[in-house]
């Protein structure tokens, strides 16, 4: 490592309306899969730390939910206040965009961006997806000021386009310090935490409508050291009608979800796993504070 007066550390928040990408580059930078992706949006309910050292930067990622104005249950208004922490609590602001498109909530993340006076670039995600670049210039001239950011960057998060560029970038706005997490760590989520998000990522994926929304995952029992690791996990749905809907006919649709969430566990700690669900009625769970509390969802 170089020397500290040479060393550059801090919290850069990723920020941007849902589902424009956030997590997956989360991923892409520590270079493991810590933060949920699903093609819903909201997917993302508390901040997530992700961490990458290099040799001359230790530079400490914030993924938040992404910012949504239609949050009236007190866990969407905790969601918002998440990501309005970060903007406080970060050294770098990394706005992230989709590729041409400048949406109204686009502007207003970047008002939120500049009234924080922090540091920031622009993150323009997805590019990949846009099969003539050269359409790109004229929309970023219509939408984008680039005397508003430090940094204008094309990346596809899903491919790693652009993402040592983003890397460097970030490591010469970092202040000067040494390493605030030990070299090896990706994360400051625990293991528990990451396996809940895992089994609540194949809720998403498998259940329709609203109802992905309205579901939470507890891990009941971790035992790390049994062989294979032993998981409870309690799934809370806020109605009866759900509760039937997640099991489905015969314990189909649950037993889906648990074989798919056992690969994605398997994958993550490298372990066979015996993985037991079940679903539980919690009513209003989403605007009740001391279950949100209870559950780690809220301070």
């Amino acid at each position: 490592m170089t020397e500290t007066n040479t060393f550059h550390s801090g919290f850069v928040a990723l920020v941007g309306r849902p589902n424009v990408g956030k997590s997956t580059l989360l991923n892409r930078l520590v270079g493991q899969k810590i933060s949920i992706v699903t093609h819903k949006p909201q997917t993302t309910r508390q901040r997530i730390n992700g961490i990458v050292t290099t040799g001359d930067a230790q530079i400490v990622f914030i993924d938040t939910p992404g910012i949504h104005v239609d949050g009236g249950k007190l866990l969407n208004r905790s969601m918002n206040r998440s990501a309005q922490q970060a903007l406080d609590d970060a050294d770098v602001i990394v706005q992230m965009v989709i590729a041409g498109q400048w949406r109204a909530l686009d502007q207003q993340v970047q008002q939120q961006i500049q009234a924080s006076g922090q540091p920031a670039l622009l993150v323009v995600n997805k590019i990949d997806h846009i099969k003539q670049r050269q359409k790109l210039l004229p929309w970023l001239a219509e939408h984008v000021d680039a005397t508003q950011w430090q940094k204008v960057l094309l990346i596809s998060a899903r491919n790693g386009s652009g993402v040592d560029d983003l890397l460097a970038s970030l490591g010469e706005l970092l202040p000067a310090g040494p390493a605030l997490y030990p070299d090896e760590q990706i994360s400051d989520r625990s293991l528990r935490f990451m396996v809940a998000e895992l089994i609540r990522e194949q809720l998403l994926r498998y259940l329709h409508k609203e109802l992905p929304y309205g579901v939470h995952v507890q891990i009941e029992r971790f035992e790390e050291h049994s062989k294979p690791v032993e998981i409870d996990a309690v799934i809370w749905v806020e109605r009866a009608s759900h509760k039937g809907m997640v099991i489905g006919k015969q314990g189909e649709k649950l037993k889906q979800i648990g074989k798919a969430s056992r690969l994605q566990i398997n994958k993550l700690i490298g372990r066979a796993v015996h993985l037991s669900m079940w679903v539980s009625v919690r009513a209003g769970w989403q605007s009740n504070p001391q279950t949100l509390r209870d559950s780690g969802l809220i301070d």
